[in-house]
């Protein structure tokens, strides 16, 4: 069974100055629009995951759901024609009961194929969902970050912190590459070797000057003062 698509979801998503033209009765529609519970579940993703194209307030949000929709079918490996005909029946049923030709309809989705909004959507296909859903995941992990901190159980604080670790850590291999070229011109060489011999000479003086004022310590002579029938002799 397929889960539908909640008011909450969609506007969860969306930009601020669409969040308010949700409704039950759109989500009604967008939830029974498609059937096959594979190509609604292409759908609802990809109707989550793009919304970002909304943000300049171009486009009405109609316009959105049924673009996606097109997208979705066109991502699935349908034609433009087929993928027309499955987002717009109705305009479709239209046509032929009007006797539009086969060429003129042709027209039509081959210029809704090339229209702005498709377009967009079609490059955002190609980007990563991690990418494009960094700013979830980031307030995921704020919400991880909140519940360690304060939650009132100790077993949610527990797993709150485990989430955190398993998502923050560090990946398990890294590769680390020290790049040492010439490409400073000759004598770089020269000059780091003439510096370590430089270095080492100063350590080996400063050990021999601590050894010679060990050495003057320990032979210096030990003066003593002896009292002798109640004369200090040196």
């Amino acid at each position: 069974m397929t889960e539908a698509l909640t008011e909450q979801q969609f506007k969860a998503v969306l930009p601020p100055n669409m969040k308010k033209i949700v409704n039950p009765l759109l989500i009604m529609r967008v939830n029974n629009i498609i059937n096959d519970p594979d190509e609604w579940e292409v759908y609802k993703e990809n109707l989550l995951s793009y919304t970002h194209v909304l943000q300049n307030g171009k486009f009405k949000l109609e316009q959105y759901t049924n673009a996606v929709r097109y997208v979705s079918y066109k991502v699935m490996g349908m034609t433009n024609r087929d993928a027309y005909i499955k987002t717009f029946p109705e305009k479709y049923e239209r046509f032929v009961s009007e006797g539009v030709s086969e060429k003129a309809i042709a027209s039509y989705y081959t210029a809704y194929n090339k229209s702005k909004l498709v377009m967009l959507i079609y490059e955002q296909t190609l980007i990563p969902t991690h990418i494009i859903n960094a700013p979830i995941y980031q307030k995921a992990i704020n919400h991880q970050l909140f519940l360690m901190l304060n939650a009132k159980s100790e077993t949610v604080q527990q797993k709150a912190a485990d989430s955190l670790l398993n998502n923050l850590k560090a990946p398990e291999t890294a590769k680390m590459e020290l790049d040492v070229s010439v490409s400073h011109g000759p004598g770089v060489i020269e000059q780091y070797e003439e510096a370590m011999h430089s270095m080492v000479q100063k350590q080996l003086e400063l050990m021999q000057q601590n050894q010679s004022q060990i050495h003057q310590i320990t032979n210096a002579p030990i003066k003593t003062d002896t009292v002798i029938e109640g004369e200090l002799v040196e």
